[in-house]
């Protein structure tokens, strides 16, 4: 276990080599983000991942020369990961990039902080360093859990590629992990299928995703995350059966059209009901256009009689699709009006559900 004493009361002990050290790593970091996102395509690339280790063994030595203890505690774990996977003895992996690259970000917050005078202790970087340390030396078939517990430890959240790779096999008894995760592969195979019909959805699932698991999250996950990341993927599915003249229209739709769109829901959770154990999923996904009020459809639920799933689903979508009409306001003030027009539509959206929301967008909008 690293000694992670000087984290638990950092101070600065060279302002001069601290101030060279932030410099430093700005120039590093987007080389690591580039070659991270590279690896993700080709994680096979030894030239990639031997610059990834010369990249994270300089951050090392730069911190040790400018006496920056966080510098040397995040890279030296992370160069040991890369030793191993540069000898063939781990292989690289969407949660492994996930970590890299949670790690590059809080160290740039914690040398901020410090240079600052301010506490980096709401980073969790002594979570970060331990469980980093714990996955430089643990055995390679324990790397994916441990990377989900590290990234849960720091952010609080699931992260979105751990439903690919690692499940509790408590959480749905009557079939194994290798035969959910399957399942997961092929619905967001299907969503990025959806996503590929305009260049405006572009990563349209992983957000909405990662929006929806954390406002479950910030709720004490009442709803089944296995589930719910299946309905998120498989929401708008539907809308591949019907014409792209009507989903893909930019105009105003004709009453036959809007019935049309109506049909969707039923689609998607068609194919759900199909599967085994999706049945909760299955009814997120025929919800999802419901309103407390009962003005929504295909049934006409009123609050008591639409699932939490499907709260979430309808307020995580609206909010993308309001964040792409404004986006030619530029990203910070897109996202401010997106929360002001969801926040406005109070019998739309069930109010309980948009105070965790809010809590998570809130995170998102500081940073």
């Amino acid at each position: 276990m690293a000694d992670i004493s000087a984290l638990l009361h950092p101070s600065i002990q060279d302002r001069d080599g601290l101030t060279e050290f932030i410099e430093d790593l700005t120039d590093i970091v987007p080389n690591v983000e580039r070659d991270v996102a590279k690896l993700k395509r080709n994680p096979d690339d030894n030239a990639l991942i031997a610059g990834l280790f010369r990249a994270l063994h300089n951050i090392k030595g730069d911190a040790a020369i400018c006496k920056v203890d966080v510098g040397v505690l995040v890279a030296h774990p992370i160069e040991t990961l890369l030793a191993r996977l540069r000898g063939g003895e781990l292989a690289f992996s969407e949660l492994l990039a996930e970590v890299i690259l949670l790690a590059m970000d809080r160290l740039e917050l914690a040398v901020e902080a410090l240079s600052a005078g301010k506490s980096f202790a709401h980073l969790r970087i002594v979570e970060l360093v331990g469980g980093l340390d714990g996955m430089a030396q643990a055995p390679s078939a324990e790397l994916d859990e441990r990377s989900v517990r590290l990234i849960e430890a720091v952010t609080g959240f699931r992260p979105v590629h751990a439903g690919a790779q690692v499940r509790p096999a408590a959480t749905h008894a009557t079939r194994g992990a290798e035969s959910i995760a399957a399942d997961l592969k092929f619905f967001r195979a299907l969503a990025h299928q959806f996503e590929a019909r305009s260049p405006l959805f572009k990563g349209r699932s992983g957000r909405l995703l990662r929006l929806a698991l954390d406002t479950n999250a910030a709720a004490d996950k009442p709803v089944d995350p296995v589930q719910l990341e299946a309905a998120v993927y498989m929401h708008d599915v539907g809308m591949m059966f019907l014409p792209e003249s009507v989903w893909l229209k930019v105009g105003q739709l004709s009453d036959e059209e809007k019935r049309a769109l109506r049909d969707h829901p039923a689609y998607g959770a068609g194919l759900l009901e199909r599967m085994g154990d999706w049945k909760a999923a299955a009814e997120m996904v025929a919800q999802h256009h419901e309103m407390p009020d009962g003005g929504g459809y295909p049934a006409g639920l009123k609050s008591e009689g639409i699932v939490p799933g499907a709260k979430i689903l309808a307020i995580v979508d609206a909010f993308e699709a309001v964040t792409l009409k404004h986006s030619h306001r530029g990203q910070s003030r897109s996202l401010l009006r997106a929360i002001a027009e969801i926040n406005a539509c109070d019998n739309q959206f069930a109010p309980d559900w948009i105070g965790h929301f809010n809590t998570v967008v809130r995170r998102m909008v500081e940073g």
